[in-house]
């Protein structure tokens, strides 16, 4: 299909839900039925989002989680084909991903990561950008993309190690082994670990003491906050780029990507 062909295939749903109560922004991510796994057009749709709230005096707090069960576990592989086939290219989906990041770290609000299930892939930098994360006692961590022959992304470099160091950072990249929510929070990448069905209550109440501070103190306490810890955040995004899109278009991504869909385990090249 030539890319004048693609121009007139209709972009996917974006699958999240943005909701205004009172001070507090709800984001939700709406893709339950693939895990919250999240496409091209749902990334660039939650950019815009996070991008919307400097222009919105009026949000003074976000609250970001997923539907049903999961936070999210990263990029979403079914739509790959159909991304491919509108002429999205690996470029376009690391600047998509690259750009949430960087809009949540850069929220004039404090952000509010609600962590339920899993948080892989994409998901990880995600739910780290934010600048509080809550999570449920079962719910875990995981960077599975050396499974799939990748590299992690969204910020992961950069997040990972700047709350819990180099080692922890390493071997979740390079393992890609779950790291249960006990493990995280003693790690420093949980803001707290409570029973799932407390989780709720305390994101609430953490938010509504959030919403009712200074904006604008909290603004510049963020940012100071970041600049101190995640200095180096562009340029792990564009070294994750780099690296991803090569990846994204080698031989071990395709059979690392079929196996996954297919349910067996890879093999890869020498």
């Amino acid at each position: 299909m030539s890319n004048t062909d693609s121009a007139t295939e209709a972009p996917a749903p974006a699958r999240f839900s943005a909701v205004k109560d009172g001070k507090i922004l709800r984001v939700t991510i709406t893709n339950p039925k693939r895990k919250n796994a999240i496409s091209y057009d749902t990334l660039v749709a939650l950019g815009d989002t996070f991008l919307e709230v400097a222009r919105d005096t009026s949000v003074r707090a976000i609250v970001l989680s997923g539907e049903a069960g999961d936070f999210s576990t990263g990029a979403d592989l079914s739509s790959s084909a159909a991304e491919a086939q509108r002429g999205i290219t690996p470029d376009q989906i690391m600047d998509a991903a690259n750009r949430l990041v960087r809009a949540i770290v850069d929220a004039p609000v404090p952000v509010i990561a609600k962590v339920t299930g899993a948080a892989a892939g994409v998901g990880v930098g995600i739910a780290l950008a934010a600048d509080l994360v809550y999570a449920a006692d079962d719910s875990y961590l995981l960077l599975a993309f050396i499974n799939i022959g990748l590299m992690p992304d969204g910020g992961a470099a950069a997040l990972v190690a700047a709350a819990a160091g180099r080692p922890l950072a390493a071997k979740m990249a390079l393992l890609g082994e779950r790291l249960p929510a006990a493990e995280a929070h003693k790690a420093g990448l949980f803001t707290a670990v409570l029973p799932a069905d407390e989780l709720d209550a305390a994101v609430e109440a953490v938010a509504a003491k959030v919403a009712a501070g200074p904006r604008r103190a909290l603004e510049l306490t963020k940012r100071a906050l970041n600049q101190s810890t995640l200095a180096t955040l562009d340029e792990t995004l564009a070294a994750e780029k780099a690296g991803q899109t090569e990846l994204l278009q080698s031989p071990d991504f395709v059979e690392g990507a079929t196996a996954m869909l297919t349910k067996r385990k890879p093999v890869f090249g020498d």
